[in-house]
């Protein structure tokens, strides 16, 4: 599933997140003045400004703090450009691969891609607090505000959401070309291996369908896992600075870094409410598989075949797919009755938690839908699991099927699940 695409897997995806967390480590220690010396923003006009005069006046020195940030920001590209480089560059080289143009550096491209996208969700988050308090101003004092200054916040809002909207397009053709090449790689090398496979129940739905349902759900949890550390690493600092905001809990009153603490709690107890009530779904899932592939056989040796898929053999093969579809949607029923009762909660926690704050009118309109944001940005990032329960359930189940080939092949043996007694699946012996 994975060595087909990928050059050494594990020792690639392992690399991949040990040097990740390296270069973030050296940009937060070190970033700004390893700019001072490497940078090559002055030749295109991002160099770092003179210090100002002792004497200088605010407006001088907020000059000088957006000149630096522009140098700073610039610099970032370039360390970010130098990062990937320098790990695509080592493992195109050290474990050549048929599939490296895609499996490294598109990879790569897309991780960047997915810290842009959250870069850009900051820019609009910081929009947020400027644009509301520039409402909640008009809407406390009439003609208070410069009509111009309202429309350049509009448009400040959609400049920021083009760039969003061409950038996630272009990703998601991208990532779309990216998951077929992974299932073109997937079905070339089963289909190599297709003698020692095709006896396995279900061997022509694994390779058409599984492949591809493999590489696309794979691929979907792999960006939201990335796409939730890095709207973590983003948000969280955020989130920290507005928690002076905060003063006072419901029932709890008053916390340090409150809405961190908040953020934290209530993330993993959905996770932990949702991962009780969903632990049998995998097998479920699997075991709905193997059922319904053994009744799109029958079905389909019975086109060729007068003395197949006779009614006695279907109902039963049908009762085993009914028995098992009644026990999945059982258990869907209570999973669901928690998993949504806490999504429900948490569209209005927030609010819960802001409400001794909210009441008191300690803090602006802006500043309130910068925590909301902020809040939900980093909840939702710390409900992973709990947003893609459903998901990992289905490919766990997809992993099984598929994990039966590499069993097959390597002349290992079948899990309990496929070789159960009675079960359909074990492989009939070539003639």
């Amino acid at each position: 599933m994975f060595h087909c695409f990928f050059p050494r897997p594990k020792l690639f995806f392992s690399s991949f997140a040990l040097f990740s967390l390296l270069c973030v480590i050296v940009w937060f220690t070190l970033g700004e003045s390893l700019a001072h010396y490497l940078s090559f923003g002055g030749v295109f006009g991002y160099g770092f400004p003179a210090d100002f005069a002792v004497d200088a006046d605010d407006a001088a020195k907020a000059a000088h703090a957006a000149a630096t940030q522009s140098a700073v920001n610039f610099f970032f590209y370039e360390y970010i450009a130098v990062c990937i480089s320098a790990f695509c560059i080592f493992w195109m080289t050290y474990a050549p691969h048929k599939w490296s143009r895609w499996s490294v550096l598109g990879s790569v491209l897309i991780v960047f891609v997915i810290w842009f996208q959250v870069q850009v969700d900051v820019m609009i988050n910081a929009w947020f607090g400027t644009f509301y308090d520039l409402v909640q101003k008009a809407l406390s004092a009439p003609n208070s505000i410069q009509p111009a200054d309202f429309w350049w916040g509009i448009w400040t809002f959609f400049s920021i959401a083009s760039i969003a909207v061409t950038v996630a397009v272009i990703n998601l053709f991208f990532v779309s070309h990216y998951v077929f090449r992974w299932r073109t790689a997937m079905t070339e090398y089963y289909t190599e291996h297709w003698p020692r496979l095709r006896h396995i129940e279900g061997a022509s739905q694994r390779v058409q369908e599984d492949t591809m349902r493999f590489a696309s759900t794979v691929e979907g949890l792999g960006t939201r896992i990335i796409d939730t550390v890095m709207t973590l690493i983003a948000f969280l600092p955020i989130l920290w600075v507005l928690s002076k905001h905060v003063t006072e809990l419901p029932l709890i009153g008053e916390v340090p870094d409150s809405l961190v603490f908040v953020a934290i709690v209530w993330a993993a107890v959905g996770t932990a409410l949702l991962a009780v009530a969903g632990m049998k779904l995998p097998g479920l899932e699997f075991r709905n598989q193997r059922v319904e592939a053994a009744y799109r056989k029958e079905l389909v040796l019975g086109e060729d075949h007068k003395e197949r898929a006779q009614p006695p053999t279907l109902h039963g093969l049908f009762d085993n797919v009914r028995h098992n579809y009644f026990r999945l949607y059982f258990n869907y029923l209570y999973f669901n009755v928690v998993r949504y009762a806490y999504l429900q909660t948490d569209a209005i926690f927030a609010y819960v938690i802001l409400g001794p704050t909210i009441i008191s009118g300690t803090i602006t309109l802006g500043v309130l839908q910068q925590i909301s944001r902020a809040f939900g940005r980093v909840t939702n990032s710390f409900q992973f699991l709990v947003n893609s329960w459903t998901t990992i359930v289905e490919l766990i189940s997809i992993y099984k099927r598929l994990k039966a080939f590499e069993a097959a092949m390597l002349d290992k043996p079948l899990d309990d699940i496929e070789a159960e007694a009675g079960g359909s699946l074990i492989p009939a012996q070539a003639e």
